[in-house]
C-alpha cells in the first residue's frame, strides 16, 4: 500500500548506486513507494513536481496542458542557472515545441516514418547488421560491443534516411555524443553544435541544388527553410543515433546477465518482437522528460499551478508495480504492453518504428552469430553513463566468445 502523505524530493541522482545497474536510481524508486507523485525542489529553489507513476504519467504526456515548450521550462533538474532567460527551441528542433509551430515539422516527417515504410527497411538493415558481424567474426574476440556494433548501426541507417554521406557518419557520431553524453564541457559542446550547424547547413544547401532519394531532400520540396531543416536534421540524427545505439548496447548487456532470458531468446525467434519491447520498458534509456503546465491542472490529487515545471519519470513508470508485475524482473514473455519508453501523446517518437526494425533484426543476429557471446570483463567492470546524460547506456562493453 503507497502512502498519502506528500513526499519531497530535494535532489536528483548524478549516479546510480550500487546494484542492478539496469534499475531506476533508489531515490526515484523510493518516491514511487511513497505515491506516483512528489514534490520536487529544483536547484534553483523553483518548487515543482516529480512524477512517477505510470497511470500519472501517461496522463500528464496525453494532457496538452502540459507544454513541452523548452522557454516555459526555466528549471533545470541538476543545475541551477539563476536568472538566465530560457530561448524558444531554434526553428525545426520541433521536440521543444507545441501546437501549430510542432506540427508544421512532425507533419511532413509522418509519413517518412509509418509501420509499413520502416518494415521495408528490414533488408537493409539486415545487410547492415551482417557487414558488422563479419567484421567482429574477421577481427576476433574481444571487442567493444559499443564501437563494433551498437553505434554503427543505427548511425548508417539514419544517416541513410536524411541523406548524410557515408564518410561524414563518425564526425555526426562524435559531435552527437558532445550533446548527450552529460560529460562535456560548455566549451567543447559549443565547438560540437557549431561544427554540426555548419555541415547542415552544407548538406542542405546540397540537397536543395541535387536532391537525391532521401527524406531531406524530400523535406526541401516544402516551404520549410534552410535554417527549420537543419534544426530537424540535427534532431533526427541525434535522436536516431543515441538511443537505439545505448538501446542495443545496454540491451545486450541485460541479456548476458539474464542467461535464461538470453537462451529463451536464441531458441524461439517468435519471441524477439516481445523481448524488443521488454528490453524497451526494462530500460527506459531516455529517463526523464520535462513538462510546463499552461494553467492550472488536477493531477493524482494535487493541484498543480499554472507556469510549474514538472519532471516526468520514464524510467520508474514503465517498472510501476501497480501496472507491472514483478516490474523489476526481465521477461521476455511478458504480456503487459503499453511501455512509455517512446512517450505518449502528441510527442510520442517518430522514429519508434525505426528503432524496432532495428532492434528486432540486430538482437537476434548477434546471439545466433555468436553463440558463446560473454562479457570480457566482470560486470562490475562495465562503465555506464552517468544520470547527467540525457540517455542512459554503457560507454563501452567488452564482449568475447569463443573461435
Amino acid at each position: 500500500m503507497r502512502m498519502t502523505v506528500e513526499h519531497t524530493v530535494t535532489t536528483l541522482p548524478t549516479t546510480r548506486g550500487p546494484g542492478c545497474p539496469f534499475d531506476p536510481p533508489a531515490e526515484l524508486v523510493e518516491a514511487q513507494e511513497h505515491g506516483p507523485i512528489s514534490r520536487f525542489t529544483f536547484p534553483d529553489g523553483h518548487r515543482g513536481w516529480l512524477v512517477t507513476g505510470y497511470d500519472l504519467v501517461r496522463a500528464a504526456l496525453g494532457d496538452r496542458r502540459f507544454s513541452s515548450r523548452k522557454e516555459l521550462m526555466r528549471h533545470h533538474p541538476l543545475i541551477d542557472y539563476g536568472d538566465v532567460e530560457v530561448p524558444p527551441a531554434p526553428p525545426g528542433e520541433f521536440l521543444l515545441m507545441d501546437g501549430p509551430r510542432h506540427a508544421r515539422y512532425r507533419k511532413p516527417l509522418v509519413g517518412k516514418f509509418t509501420v509499413r515504410r520502416m518494415r521495408q527497411l528490414t533488408e537493409r538493415v539486415e545487410r547492415i547488421t551482417a557487414d558488422h558481424l563479419d567484421a567482429m567474426e574477421k577481427t576476433g574476440p574481444p571487442t567493444d560491443l559499443v564501437t563494433a556494433f551498437a553505434k554503427p548501426i543505427p548511425a548508417i541507417v539514419i544517416c541513410e534516411l536524411l541523406g548524410v554521406p557515408y564518410e561524414d557518419r563518425g564526425s555526426f557520431q562524435r559531435h552527437v555524443e558532445s550533446f548527450v553524453s552529460g560529460e562535456t564541457s560548455d566549451e567543447d559542446l559549443m565547438a560540437a553544435y557549431v561544427a554540426t550547424q555548419a555541415y547542415l547547413a552544407e548538406l542542405v544547401a546540397a540537397k536543395r541544388a541535387n536532391p537525391t532519394d532521401d527524406v531531406l531532400s524530400d523535406l526541401t520540396h516544402g516551404d520549410l527553410t534552410d535554417e527549420e531543416l537543419r534544426g530537424m536534421s540535427l534532431l533526427l540524427l541525434a535522436a536516431g543515433l543515441d538511443t537505439t545505439a545505448n538501446m542495443l548496447a545496454l540491451g545486450t548487456f541485460a541479456l548476458l546477465r539474464n542467461p535464461a532470458q538470453l537462451a529463451a531468446l536464441r531458441a524461439d525467434p517468435a519471441l524477439t518482437d516481445r523481448a524488443v519491447e521488454e528490453l524497451l520498458r526494462y530500460l527506459s534509456v531516455a529517463k526523464m522528460f520535462m513538462r510546463a503546465t499552461l494553467e492550472d491542472v488536477e493531477l493524482g490529487g494535487r493541484t498543480i499551478e499554472a507556469g510549474t515545471t514538472v519532471l516526468l519519470s520514464y524510467n520508474t513508470a514503465n517498472r510501476d508495480p501497480e501496472h507491472f508485475p514483478d516490474p523489476h524482473v526481465l521477461d521476455l514473455r511478458r504480456d503487459d504492453g503499453g511501455h512509455l519508453a517512446f512517450g505518449h501523446g502528441v510527442h510520442q517518437c517518430l522514429g519508434q518504428q525505426l528503432a524496432r526494425v532495428e532492434m528486432r533484426v540486430a538482437f537476434p543476429a548477434l546471439l545466433n552469430r555468436f553463440p558463446t557471446l560473454r562479457l570480457a570483463v566482470p560486470e562490475e567492470e562495465v562503465v555506464l553513463r552517468p544520470e547527467t546524460a540525457d540517455i542512459y547506456g554503457v560507454k563501452s562493453l567488452p564482449v568475447t566468445w569463443d573461435v
